[in-house]
């Protein structure tokens, strides 16, 4: 599904690479999470792949063809919802239908169904101002759906909702991944969230990136977060802890 080939790169104006030689494979229907300390990469990982930065050498994939040639869209979901406040909720969604070159009806239409799907059907003549913080970031979520890519790239969506609805919002996207048969990429900072929803995490433990250590997580699906109390998952869990603690100054 997607890999990095001896990748290289820094940002313009510095001497040194951010990324160096770097190798890593993610398989199709994967959930993978990327943790690290602030300033590490994870983000620069994703625009690379993204398209939005460009490798200084080494070779992306996706479905073995490589970035700088494919024609479709990367589904990215960023950190804030990014909703338009001019926009009703449908207008919203459908905004990657639209870029696409679909009519409006058309792209508000398929917007629609997936907003009932979702259980946000009564809202889509509603705008961002009248949605919860957990509502808001579903209907980023579909808008990235609707790209109509196989991957999709979650950069920390859920790191400024409050703790309750955090772990709904957790709970529903591991439902929807089922679902949806889709593979992700997972940026958090949360070493908690990042081993209940991923089958392997991924650490950026040096800089330059080199390497990403890789952290299979020993529980399979369906799961619940009884699954974190696991013994193994408990020792994994303080493992990572103190190796972030480590790094803050990375």
């Amino acid at each position: 599904m997607l890999k990095f080939y001896d990748v290289n790169f820094r940002y313009e104006n510095n001497e040194k690479y951010l990324i160096e030689n770097l190798n890593f494979q993610v398989d199709n229907r994967e959930f993978i999470s990327i943790i690290g300390p602030s300033g590490c990469g994870k983000s620069t990982i994703f625009r690379l792949i993204t398209g939005l930065e460009k490798a200084d050498s080494g070779n992306i994939f996706i479905n073995d063809e490589n970035i700088n040639n494919l024609k479709g869209y990367i589904g990215y979901m960023p950190q804030r919802d990014l909703l338009m406040p001019w926009r009703t909720i449908s207008e919203n969604a459908c905004l990657p239908l639209e870029i696409q070159g679909k009519n409006s009806k058309e792209a508000k239409s398929e917007a629609e169904k997936l907003l009932e799907a979702f259980g946000l059907g009564k809202y889509k003549d509603k705008y961002p101002k009248d949605l919860s913080g957990g509502m808001k970031q579903r209907v980023s979520f579909i808008r990235t759906l609707l790209t109509g890519s196989d991957i999709m790239l979650l950069d920390e969506p859920f790191s400024a909702l409050d703790a309750i609805t955090k772990i709904s919002m957790q709970e529903w996207l591991l439902e929807q991944w089922s679902n949806l048969k889709k593979t992700i990429l997972f940026i958090t900072h949360d070493v908690e969230e990042a081993l209940f929803l991923s089958s392997r995490v991924f650490v950026i433990s040096e800089k330059p990136i080199t390497k990403l250590k890789e952290i299979i997580v020993p529980a399979g699906y369906p799961r619940d977060r009884h699954v974190l109390n696991i013994p193994e998952m408990m020792d994994i869990k303080e493992e990572l802890v103190n190796e972030l603690k480590q790094r803050v100054e990375l």
